[in-house]
């Protein structure tokens, strides 16, 4: 498929036609070139679908949306991704939207993201996600890259810290990683640490990819050859430096104001979720952590496992409120090695409920992002899943590295 093909996504859902966000839908895929199509069902199935998915829903929106699912398995609506989407007020539609979710992936191949919506969703919240999805249907090839090639670079624009790498043949030879101010300018900062830890100008460089949420921007800025969304990005990056490439592998990303967690197949995304009601299980909320108990964000995880989550009581998953259990935590007298030691765990508890239930975790676990940085995160993450966590070298630079790595499939031979 080239670039500029249309994708389709099939679009299964219950309800979003009511909700007032349907048009959302439609515009966000229009702006990344997509074309929504809604699966066509035979109405007389809709009695015994639940049969199909071992569940039995009482809503029949909700046996329509199966029946959809089925629709797209079977080849009867042809797609390349499909997008998942139900109201998250609603309890028994999260329960029929994960289990379509492992329909859909067990019996396609097809890239697939589920999603719960509310009245106020907006395109420009939807439109990682759907440009993660048209970017695995048109740019497999791409991502199926395992190995970097020439010099290139990679700058992920976050939205807390920008990061910068330089790659020659395969390794990292320079980085540059500062505080995102003002977009281009902490790109430019970035990149120029990276340029001469690596000893090479900015003129040798063969191509430049962006990633972020400033991609765009400074993609522009540095003529960039690759403009592409942090998910598969991510993603790839962290199979790379995991040296996981083959086979299966989840990837959680905890970055400063969401998180991301992806289900990894051969080095390609294939389910992924993206948090977004709250940055309660966010690198904000250690940071903010950090900050009430007086120590810079780099001690925060010495602090924490060194504490106990159990002695701290912990309320709200929202970060405001979530703050305020921890201050009032310290008034009764709780140590700051256990209050550490329960923002980790607040952090990873809340992506194990909301994210890790959309995707079907995998082992090798790896975990990246700034926050994997905290030794507290890992180690609570590990306890909760009961399974090793795996955080790799430069696990924080995982966007630039991506996109470098990426960016060299532009690079003429």
């Amino acid at each position: 498929m080239s670039e500029e093909a249309v994708v389709k996504v099939a679009l299964v859902s219950c309800g979003s036609e009511y909700a007032g966000v349907h048009g959302e839908l439609e515009s966000v895929a229009s702006s990344v070139n997509a074309k929504l199509v809604y699966p066509e069902i035979e109405i007389d199935i809709l009695d015994d679908i639940g049969k199909d998915f071992g569940i039995e829903a009482a809503s029949p929106d909700l046996r329509l949306m199966m029946a959809r699912a089925k629709a797209v398995v079977e080849g009867i609506t042809d797609v390349d991704g499909v997008f998942i989407t139900s109201c998250f007020r609603c309890a028994e539609a999260a329960i029929v939207r994960n289990e379509v979710r492992r329909y859909i992936n067990k019996h396609s191949e097809l890239p697939v993201i589920s999603y719960s919506f509310t009245e106020r969703t907006t395109a420009a919240t939807l439109l990682t996600r759907m440009e993660a999805l048209t970017t695995i249907a048109r740019r497999r090839h791409l991502l199926a890259r395992e190995k970097q090639s020439g010099l290139t670079a990679g700058i992920d624009s976050g939205s807390t810290t920008t990061k910068a790498v330089v790659m020659r043949d395969n390794e990292i030879i320079g980085s540059g990683w500062v505080p995102t101010i003002k977009v281009i300018d902490s790109a430019t900062e970035a990149f120029n640490q990276a340029l001469e830890e690596a000893g090479v100008k900015q003129e040798d460089i063969q191509a430049i990819g962006t990633t972020g949420y400033g991609r765009f921007l400074i993609g522009e800025h540095f003529d960039a050859k690759l403009i592409q969304e942090e998910i598969t990005v991510n993603s790839k990056g962290a199979v790379y430096l995991a040296d996981t490439q083959k086979g299966h592998a989840t990837v959680i990303d905890i970055g400063g104001m969401d998180n991301k967690a992806i289900s990894v197949d051969d080095g390609i995304p294939g389910m992924f979720t993206m948090g977004g009601i709250c940055a309660g299980a966010s690198g904000r909320f250690l940071d903010m952590t950090a900050k009430r108990l007086g120590v810079d964000i780099t001690e925060l995880g010495a602090l924490a496992v060194k504490g106990m989550e159990q002695n701290v009581d912990m309320n709200s998953y929202c970060i405001v409120f979530g703050i305020q259990s921890l201050v009032n935590s310290l008034a009764k007298g709780s140590t700051p090695e256990d209050v550490a030691a329960a923002a980790c765990h607040s952090v990873v508890e809340q992506i194990f409920e909301q994210q890790l239930q959309e995707v079907d975790v995998k082992e090798p676990l790896i975990l990246v992002g700034g926050s994997s940085l905290i030794e507290g995160v890992p180690k609570a993450l590990g306890e909760l899943l009961k399974i090793n966590v795996l955080v790799p070298p430069n696990s924080h630079l995982i966007g630039a590295v991506g996109s470098a790595l990426l960016a060299s499939g532009y690079v003429e031979e």
